[in-house]
């Protein structure tokens, strides 16, 4: 039993590794949050794609409020990429299944923009390579400029949002 447990475990393993390092072009069919879409692929037929490098304000739900800035990332989001032809540049699978990536749209890297408008947080904790450079360096200068969430004095991370399990309006 503990053999197929472990067969078990490293096939997911490989299966979500599997579309790291893949570029894939879908169009944009929801868009859940400021950082989490829904994209419609010729091969996979729906990909549920969360952003790379970027946490953005959780949004409210039936059961819980969400934070300031939430829903502002969110449509934010859904303005620049709902509806359009994008590529995901797959980086990793996460504990969701959901393909974590870079999207671009007309060569715009939207992962880099919701950071530069203040919509999100450089998620520093995953970010790697030129993208930590590039990313913090956008969310200094949005909070140098007051951009978006950053107009807020003290503005709560979304993981900290998480953790504490404490719930703002």
């Amino acid at each position: 039993m503990n053999h197929f447990l472990l067969a078990a475990l490293l096939l997911l393993l490989t299966c979500t590794d599997a579309c790291a390092g893949q570029t894939v072009q879908g169009m944009v069919r929801a868009v859940f949050d400021g950082d989490t879409l829904l994209l419609a692929t010729p091969g996979r037929s729906r990909l549920t794609v969360r952003l790379y490098g970027i946490d953005a304000p959780e949004i409210s739900k039936p059961e819980r409020p969400g934070q300031p800035f939430g829903a502002v990332a969110r449509r934010t989001l859904m303005y620049k990429v709902m509806g359009r032809q994008v590529t995901a540049e797959i980086v990793e699978s996460d504990q969701y299944q959901r393909s974590v990536a870079v999207i671009r749209y007309s060569g715009r890297d939207i992962n880099y923009e919701m950071v530069a408008e203040g919509m999100a947080w450089a998620y520093r904790h995953y970010l790697a390579g030129s993208y930590a450079s590039e990313y913090i360096g956008a969310e200094q200068a949005a909070r140098l400029s007051q951009c978006g969430l950053w107009r807020d004095a003290n503005p709560r991370p979304p993981w900290e949002f998480r953790k504490s399990g404490q719930r703002q309006r």
